[in-house]
């Protein structure tokens, strides 16, 4: 390897995975991006090319087996490794009371926040364990939902503990290969998804309140200092959030 690293982020068109790639193409990485959206993932590769890194957008489910074999196939193909992989493609359902639920809601969420997670960490960890040099990280995106649920969240509560899992198996199972894999909880950055924070959300007591938020360049910056760590470290958990949001602490 001549020094060059090569990223994959999933989610990339807007807020956190759009904050992350600029944020490790501003660090020297070369970034593939994935996501729904044709246009604004076009927009993020075109500010990364701005910054004299190769950028790739490719449009993708995530959830879909075949969707991710073909967006590893464009990677080996265009980059020829793959030194990291932000799996950071999300969503959620209506806020509403488990039985007011679809099951079809219920599905959408498991099928972008855990499979498209696990086929796009399967497609990294088969890539960095046959490449020369061998080994490479993978980050899951994980949310403070992983550890504390908030009201009326129970796909996306489910779903993130469930990455916790993920992780941690896949950083046992890596170790072989120098694949090392982490976690990042973040909590109120502000994205137009987070933006509701601002208007007041439901609290555990049945309140709404006004949280505070953090400025999702910070997230960037937490990403590529995970990224930028030797193969032998290994942060397997960070949480980064909003310092005065109501998260620890009795409710």
């Amino acid at each position: 390897m001549n020094g060059e690293r090569f990223a994959l982020v999933t989610g990339a068109g807007s807020g956190i995975g759009r904050a992350s790639a600029l944020a490790l193409a501003r660090a020297g990485w070369h970034v593939a991006l994935a996501g729904r959206r044709r246009e604004p993932l076009e927009e993020t590769s075109g500010e990364i090319k701005t910054l004299g890194r190769r950028a790739v957008a490719a449009p993708s489910d995530v959830g879909d087996p075949e969707a991710v074999k073909a967006l590893f196939a464009m990677i080996e193909r265009e980059f020829g490794r793959l030194d990291l992989l932000f799996n950071n493609a999300g969503t959620g359902a209506p806020a509403v009371p488990i039985d007011e639920l679809t099951y079809a809601q219920w599905k959408t969420v498991v099928d972008v926040n855990l499979n498209g997670a696990f086929l796009c960490a399967q497609g990294a960890f088969g890539l960095m364990k046959r490449q020369r040099p061998q080994g490479g990280r993978i980050i899951n995106n994980g949310s403070i939902s992983a550890h504390v649920p908030r009201p009326f969240s129970v796909p996306y509560t489910a779903t993130k503990h469930a990455i916790t899992g993920l992780t941690k198996s896949i950083a046992l199972d890596g170790r072989a290969y120098d694949i090392a894999c982490g976690q990042i909880d973040i909590g109120n950055a502000l994205t137009d998804m987070a933006r509701k924070m601002t208007r007041g959300v439901p609290q555990a007591d049945g309140r709404i309140a006004v949280e505070p938020t953090m400025d999702v360049e910070e997230v960037g910056a937490a990403i590529v200092h995970m990224a930028s760590l030797p193969l032998t470290t290994n942060i397997l958990t960070m949480t980064i959030m909003a310092t005065k949001m109501p998260f620890v602490g009795r409710g």
